[in-house]
């Protein structure tokens, strides 16, 4: 009876450490990193490498997400528009002044027009859009884009929100000669001069972006944010301004 006893006791001992390992590999098991879900496109609706891809003056429908606008007028908007793959400006898009009002960051939209090109910026032209309503939002974070300066891979990365760190003030310039309507600020790194703006219908008089370039002097040193705009060469439009940390 003893040895029956015994063998019991060593089988229930083993049957505890068992238990013991798996419950320990359980949390290793659940504390494996989530991978992001990339979006699922609808159908008829181009990827952003598709829509890259796309020859001038053809058809194009993508679908996005709002990360600033400029002022709506005679019901027409201008959006920047980015996805986790690239970034689309919509020029004159059509719009109602109540819809323009629902055109917040983050708000996902299915844009439909023509691609188009003016002085090197690449733009969806006589574009109408709707909202798409299945839960999805995005707001895009700055990606660091100092490096491409004076290089080919800026422009791969056309109206992307995008930071330039340490960037030394050169001038600074009203238009029309004095505040109130767009800045042309030109900020050097490493030698080379570059052509950045605060357009006023996207950041204007009253906002503290504009405020902040106003006040900028020759030999200042700013990280500046603002989305890759293209005329002639690099323009981006400002979106902030702060000292080089």
């Amino acid at each position: 009876m003893k040895k029956i006893l015994s063998v019991i006791l060593v089988l229930v001992m083993a049957l505890s450490m068992l238990a013991l390992v798996a419950c320990e590999k359980k949390p290793a098991e659940t504390d494996a990193p989530e991978v992001e879900t990339p979006d699922v496109k609808s159908e008829g609706v181009m990827t952003y490498a598709e829509y890259a891809a796309a020859e001038l003056d053809t058809a194009v429908v993508v679908e996005t997400y709002v990360q600033a606008t400029q002022s709506w007028w005679d019901n027409q908007i201008v959006a920047y528009t980015q996805d986790k793959d690239g970034a689309y400006f919509a020029y004159n898009m059509a719009c109602s002044e109540e819809d323009a009002a629902k055109l917040v960051p983050g708000t996902k939209i299915k844009i439909t027009g023509y691609k188009g090109e003016y002085n090197g910026e690449v733009e969806i032209l006589d574009a109408t859009f709707e909202f798409v309503n299945d839960g999805k939002t995005y707001i895009a974070e700055p990606v660091d884009a100092t490096a491409w300066l004076g290089t080919d891979e800026l422009i791969k990365h056309q109206n992307e929100l995008a930071i330039f760190k340490g960037m030394t003030v050169k001038a600074i310039e009203f238009k029309n000669g004095e505040p109130g309507d767009d800045i042309y600020v030109t900020l050097s790194k490493d030698g080379a001069d570059y052509s950045f703006c605060v357009e006023r219908y996207l950041t204007g008089p009253e906002t503290e972006v504009y405020a902040a370039v106003s006040a900028l002097q020759a030999g200042d040193v700013v990280d500046v944010t603002g989305f890759i705009y293209w005329y002639i060469d690099v323009n981006t439009h400002i979106t902030a301004v702060t000292a080089a940390k």
